[in-house]
């Protein structure tokens, strides 16, 4: 029917503008990421830095004595952008399927979607 090939359409369309909106988040998630990664990757340097200064090492870092360890900021980072690149997958392939279809409006509604989502 008419009325389902537009909704289909309207679909497409707005899976192809998250799917830009989901590359443009992953890339401004990995701009942070690797702004919140230290100068050196030294692994006293990837743990937080302590906040009150106990520089005693006898008596060793909180961070790394407590049980369960705390994870740094970039690694929360990284589990964000793996997130992002799973959605971004899955999204990619589900209108990769429907363009498949060999459909010109279905066609065209994954471009104007991915035309509308990188300009936004």
């Amino acid at each position: 029917s008419p009325a389902g090939m537009v909704l289909s359409v309207l679909v497409i369309l707005l899976l192809s503008v998250l799917y830009e909106a989901l590359k443009m988040g992953k890339a401004v998630l990995l701009r942070r990421a690797l702004l919140a990664l230290p100068r050196s990757l030294s692994q006293e340097a990837l743990t937080e830095p302590q906040e009150g200064g106990n520089s005693d090492p006898a008596q060793g870092s909180p961070s790394l004595m407590a049980f369960p360890l705390p994870f740094p900021r970039w690694f929360w980072f990284h589990v964000g952008q793996t997130l992002f690149h799973v959605l971004q997958v899955v999204l990619g392939y589900m209108v990769m399927l429907a363009v498949m279809s060999y459909n010109a409006w279905i066609f065209l509604g994954a471009i104007v979607g991915s035309t509308l989502g990188y300009f936004m």
